[in-house]
């Protein structure tokens, strides 16, 4: 397993993980036109080809984890203030869960905030997000709010766990 920064050769392949990792783990609780808006909006190769390309504080990019020159898992933060970081997006292919994937992702992209003097690290989490709220809980993120979901529509009414960990 190797986990690296990622190229324009890794669009395609971050497309699929996101995509199939969102699938899998919204499924039950997203409306499927939900699930399929937040595809085409965040997922799509064009997106993804500028987010690997212009690269920022604000946006680190795009780690992926690679097997065999495939892409298993792919995530990607930046920093939101001078002092906190947040990952923004980690998904892995959902048959390579409980691996260890997602935390050396996790520690590619904190690597990367800390750089930019991160003393704190935020996520949001949908609540429900019973792979994802584990996850996050195990690396030492702690609860810290609820907010209405990002890219949510009023009629939909998702809500986001805010959650927070010291670096």
């Amino acid at each position: 397993m190797k986990i690296c920064k990622a190229n324009s050769d890794h669009v395609e392949g971050i497309a699929k993980v996101c995509t199939d990792g969102y699938w899998s783990t919204y499924r039950d609780i997203y409306s499927k036109e939900y699930i399929e808006t937040v595809i085409r909006d965040f997922y799509n190769t064009q997106r993804i080809l500028n987010e690997v390309i212009h690269a920022s504080k604000e946006w680190g990019g795009y780690f992926i984890a690679l097997e065999n020159d495939e892409v298993v898992g792919a995530g990607g933060g930046g920093m939101i203030n001078d002092t906190a970081g947040e990952i923004f997006v980690l998904y892995l292919a959902p048959d390579r869960r409980n691996e260890g994937i997602g935390t050396q992702l996790l520690q590619a992209i904190t690597y990367q905030q800390e750089e930019f003097g991160a003393i704190e690290q935020w996520v949001s989490v949908q609540k429900g997000n019973q792979k994802g709220i584990p996850f996050y809980e195990a690396k030492g993120f702690q609860f810290q709010h609820e907010q209405k979901g990002y890219h949510d529509k009023k009629e939909n009414n998702y809500i986001t766990l805010r959650y927070k960990r010291q670096l």
